[in-house]
């Protein structure tokens, strides 16, 4: 039995277009800046983005680390959320390889932070106090359900960091979900931030990396900290094709996803035992009612028989993630077997 995967979009294989143009690449050594496919890809990703220039990194959290710490000095402070990916789940990194401090507010359900939280979090200039250094956003948040922060949000967030004379980075690896959500381009909902990274081995399909994209001497600089941490690739214009494919052909796709995802709400809107909140991307975070005798993991494992994979993000709660590879069929399959879950419990 083929199982239809809701985990993550990182579970996305690439497309056998995208595995011929891998095979096509024409490479050289990305250290020394010769090879032609990694520098087309970072100066594309730059384009898009309204940005001086783009670095090729292997992954999503090399890239907020590699950001962060060019950003910022030993000792300094940036402010975060309490539910951000860069707190949560980049093994302490930027901490434990750059010495720098957080400074943790609350995400809202929103995935914003409050404007008069981060205002306050500014430190003043004070001998005791370390620096405030860098603001950083994410869009969408993960772990706020796939949320989508609004451009006016971004714009005033990013007045507030070059007020303070502060940096803007945005963890953007899902930021192409965020425009087509909005409707708007790309360029323009990341204008204010000073760094953006995206991910290219989620929604758009490819099967490895990221891009950091920002100011021509930050990405100069940017550079060599990834090559501090182990990011120098060689001939990379191998697996850059991919993304550059994805850029091309599976962009405009990211609207058919969420559409999807929209398609798989409703159909679960009516299902007795399950709680969530609308979806505003790709991503559907559903709680199993109180009164559900299953917790997660039983459910999940019933859900595996049914041909369903989901993703356990507590007790009582999963996280479904539609994708490329998902198809209108799929969603009924999956509205389908939630349905039987239910009934059999």
């Amino acid at each position: 039995m083929e199982l239809i995967d809701l985990r993550s979009d990182t579970v996305t294989k690439p497309t056998q277009e995208m595995r011929d143009v891998i095979a096509r690449a024409e490479v050289g050594d990305d250290v020394y800046g010769e090879d032609p496919t990694v520098n087309k890809l970072e100066a594309e990703s730059a384009r898009i983005l309204g940005k001086e220039a783009g670095l090729f990194l292997p992954s999503g959290t090399m890239g907020n680390i590699a950001a962060i710490l060019t950003h910022c000095e030993r000792g300094s402070e940036i402010i975060l959320g309490n539910r951000a990916h860069t707190f949560l789940s980049e093994v302490g990194g930027i901490a434990a390889l750059g010495g720098i401090q957080t400074h943790v507010l609350p995400n809202q359900n929103d995935g914003t932070l409050r404007i008069d939280d981060i205002r306050s979090a500014i430190r003043m200039e004070d001998i005791h106090d370390p620096q405030t250094q860098l603001i950083t956003l994410e869009n969408t948040h993960n772990e706020c359900g796939g949320v989508v922060l609004s451009l006016e949000y971004t714009r005033e967030v990013g007045e507030i960091a070059q007020n303070n004379e502060l940096k803007l980075h945005l963890d953007g690896a899902r930021v192409f979900n965020a425009a087509a959500a909005l409707d708007i381009q790309p360029a323009e909902l990341v204008e204010p931030a000073d760094s953006v990274m995206f991910c290219l081995s989620k929604g758009l399909c490819a099967p490895v990396g990221s891009v950091l994209c920002g100011r021509k001497d930050f990405i100069k600089r940017a550079r060599k900290t990834r090559k501090m941490l182990g990011g120098g690739m060689r001939q990379a214009g191998l697996i850059a094709a991919a993304g550059l494919y994805a850029l091309e052909h599976h962009l405009p796709l990211l609207k058919n996803d969420h559409l999807r995802t929209d398609a798989l709400a409703q159909g679960l809107s009516d299902v007795d035992g399950l709680i969530f909140e609308n979806p505003s991307s790709n991503m559907i975070y559903l709680n199993l009612s109180d009164d559900m005798k299953l917790n997660a993991i039983e459910a999940a494992a019933k859900l595996k028989e049914l041909g369903i994979l989901v993703g356990i993000w507590g007790e009582r709660q999963f996280r479904l993630v539609v994708h490329f590879w998902i198809t209108d069929q799929d969603i009924e399959q999956v509205t389908k077997a939630f349905k039987q879950l239910i009934s059999d419990s």
